[in-house]
């Protein structure tokens, strides 16, 4: 491994009041990281030294640096993104000064990554009602990336081995579902789901279960129209180019008889939908991907369980998966680039036999 490249991983600590520096600790100070990336930590030094007391990890260490080209393999470095970093730690608490210290960790973590200073980011659970700002005005980490990398085609990607759901709406109200449901967007979220398959988890042929949006799937009309409308004339558009795209399935009836063991993906209309059963099914090792982003960005699939914070309670499991995910998606990226170039080249090859026959 000394003489493979290892992945600069950039992990911001996300609200320095919840759980996100303590799973992040936790994480960290497995040994088997340091075999597969090189950390590169955006948070505050002197608030992380308080924090690691609280969490009985007074011997964890880190090396300062100020650039990550900087990081060194097998240490922990440390990116401190603010020197107004006075205030003291209220676990379980929201507060102004958190939120503008998770912003300004976010915002140079996501300028490296699109600087490619960094391979990938992790980013541990913000506060969104805190981190509001001028700077700050999205729902969520998604519809900030999506903005920082001028791609509103994102997708919200829940991975784990056994389990992936994308969401067509993600972070709008209930009531704001419908109005938002269309035909583009819809093939939007197929088509980066598809490429995202192929390019980010290795899957030559995905296949994808889609979810209808009403009970029943509308149960032919009677229950609702969006399914017959919208949804069944996008599936059969993908059908047609070759795809294996199928539904629109009962949201119920899918999970409970485990047919989503059968799809490499499902698409689900609309965050609750396919984020509790997925959650149910894997939220230890769950993990939060936005996918369609030139750069590589996962997180934990919890938030910041202010009720548990300081506590010494909080389980890494999450955290882990997604620092091991972003690895893993940076040498799936990887390998399917050098997978192109060969085709590329082989292609040119064999159309230069052909002109020599042909003479």
């Amino acid at each position: 491994m000394d003489s493979e490249y290892l992945p600069k991983i950039g992990i911001t600590i996300g609200d320095i009041n919840g759980i996100g520096p303590e799973v992040m600790l936790k994480a960290l100070n497995t040994n088997r990281l340091s075999k597969f990336c090189v950390p590169v930590i955006y948070g505050s030094g002197k608030l992380l030294s308080k924090y690691k007391h609280a969490v009985d990890m007074a011997k964890w260490q880190y090396t300062n640096i100020n650039d990550p080209k900087q990081a060194q393999a097998r240490n922990f470095n440390l990116i401190n993104c603010s020197s107004d970093d006075n205030f003291e730690l209220a676990f379980g608490t929201e507060t102004k000064e958190a939120g503008a210290l998770a912003f300004k960790c976010l915002e140079r973590a996501v300028k490296d990554l699109k600087n490619g200073n960094i391979d990938a980011l992790v980013t541990a659970p913000i506060s969104k009602n805190n981190i509001q700002s001028d700077s700050f005005k999205f729902p969520g980490h998604t519809e900030y990336l999506a903005n920082a990398f001028e791609n509103p085609d994102v997708l919200m990607f829940m991975v784990n081995d056994m389990l992936k759901v994308g969401v067509v709406t993600g972070h709008v109200s209930v009531q704001d579902i419908k109005q938002n449901l269309n035909k583009k967007l819809i093939t939007n979220r197929l088509n980066t789901m598809l490429n995202s398959l192929k390019i980010d988890f290795g899957i030559s042929r995905p296949k994808i279960a889609v979810l209808g949006l009403n009970p029943h799937a509308g149960e032919n009309g009677l229950l609702g129209t969006e399914e017959k409308e919208i949804i069944s004339p996008v599936i059969e558009e993908f059908k047609k180019q070759g795809h294996m795209v199928f539904g629109p399935y009962p949201a119920d009836g899918f999970f409970a008889n485990a047919a989503y063991t059968k799809y490499d993906a499902v698409l689900a209309m609309y965050h609750d939908q396919g984020l509790t059963p997925f959650k149910m099914l894997a939220f230890e090792n769950g993990v939060n991907f936005t996918a369609g982003l030139l750069g590589i960005r996962t997180s934990p699939d919890h938030g910041t369980a202010f009720d548990i914070a300081g506590k010494n309670e909080a389980d890494p499991s999450s955290m882990l998966s997604a620092i091991y995910a972003a690895v893993d998606i940076y040498n799936k990226r990887a390998e399917f680039i050098s997978l192109e170039k060969n085709a590329l080249k082989n292609q040119k090859i064999d159309l230069s036999m052909i002109k020599k026959e042909k003479h």
